[in-house]
């Protein structure tokens, strides 16, 4: 009886157990988004260099010869004993596994934000890809192979943003140098690790990828985050606030007040106004590429620029326009000084039915 009743207890542990991965993953998934919030700080860096701080010193202990032998002979002790040698030997790889979840949640988020065209959101995918494949490599940590994969992946990610964030300057040598300390902080705790355990290669197959992500412009500039894309008749700043004249949508499209598709009157111009997040101390110069669809495919018609400084909660507020927009469909590519993508923004442009001199009643006031 007594031993029938060890046997349900033990399936039973074993049953929630299987489901704690994932309720860890969702409530991190959940935790990360709500305490991220909508911009990039520097408590949210601190937080991310503690837990791969966590990591690489799991790392470093369960390589230790001392820590391997209690790890094999966990299997040869007897119950109840073995129970408490299991916890013991296990709660390293499930630490590090909560470690590498709760990075790659956060920095799933935070390249999702700066994500705003398709190259940059495969970018988002294949961390997202990562994060959900991390709920399943707790045994996997135990080659150790994967888990230096995954430290320098993180390392890399989370210095791309630090020191950019730092430094105030989005320039490429920034990403390039920021992957390769990435890539050489593993190496070195590696490297200091008393076995060596597991192989380092694909460490530097990780920073070779992501530099060529970043030269084809799949990884957006972060830590630059877009905030809004509008599109408007007019502009007015009024109290600190701009007052935008857009487009009104169509009744049947309740979610939106505004739409993409302008009616242009004769000889009217159009504006692009867009609000990006930098942090403090960054100043940078923005441009916006006014494209139009044709034949040929997009073909720039126009470039304008101006200058960012961040610092403001809600983000930077800039805005370009174009005079007597030819009818078709255009798109506005908001790109950094380095040629690097933030944001593609797309629309149409028609003839407006209204005459001459009115104000067409199909247009509404925003404020941003």
């Amino acid at each position: 009886m007594l031993e029938s009743v060890k046997q349900a207890s033990k399936a039973t542990l074993k049953n929630v157990a299987s489901y704690l991965p994932a309720v860890f993953f969702f409530a991190g998934f959940i935790w990360d988004a709500l305490t991220i919030g909508r911009n990039v700080a520097a408590s949210d860096l601190i937080i991310f260099a503690g837990y791969l701080l966590g990591a690489g010193l799991i790392l470093f202990v369960t390589s230790r010869p001392s820590f391997i032998l209690a790890d094999d002979a966990q299997d040869k002790i007897k119950a109840p004993s073995r129970l408490y040698a299991i916890i013991t030997s296990r709660w390293p790889y499930f630490l590090l596994q909560f470690l590498f979840g709760s990075l790659l949640s956060a920095l799933f988020i935070l390249y999702f934000k700066s994500s705003s065209h398709w190259l940059a959101w495969l970018m988002s995918l294949l961390l997202a890809s990562l994060l959900v494949a991390n709920e399943f490599l707790e045994d996997q940590y135990r080659r150790f192979t994967v888990s230096w994969a995954q430290f320098g992946l993180c390392a890399m990610l989370l210095f791309n943003f630090a020191l950019p964030f730092l430094l105030g300057s989005v320039l490429s040598i920034w990403f390039y140098l920021s992957t390769l300390l990435g890539a050489m902080l593993a190496y070195w705790l590696y490297r200091k690790t008393p076995n060596h355990l597991g192989s380092i290669w694909p460490v530097s197959v990780i920073a070779g990828l992501l530099m060529l992500a970043y030269a084809v412009d799949m990884i957006p500039p972060v830590p630059l985050v877009k905030r809004d894309i509008a599109m408007a008749y007019a502009i007015d700043k009024v109290n600190g606030k701009y007052q935008l004249s857009q487009q009104q949508s169509p009744w049947w499209v309740f979610w939106r007040k505004t739409s993409n598709d302008l009616e242009v009157q004769s000889g009217e111009r159009i504006y692009c106004f867009s609000t990006i997040f930098a942090p403090a101390g960054l100043k940078t110069k923005l441009f916006h590429d006014w494209q139009l669809h044709t034949k040929q495919g997009w073909i720039l018609q126009s470039r304008a620029s101006f200058t960012v400084s961040g610092g403001r909660y809600n983000g930077f507020r800039g805005y370009t326009y174009k005079s007597n927009p030819i009818v078709g469909d255009w798109r506005v590519i908001i790109k950094t000084e380095n040629e690097k993508t933030i944001a593609v923004h797309k629309f149409t442009v028609s003839n407006s039915s209204a005459k001459e001199g009115l104000t067409a009643p199909h247009r509404v006031m925003q404020s941003y």
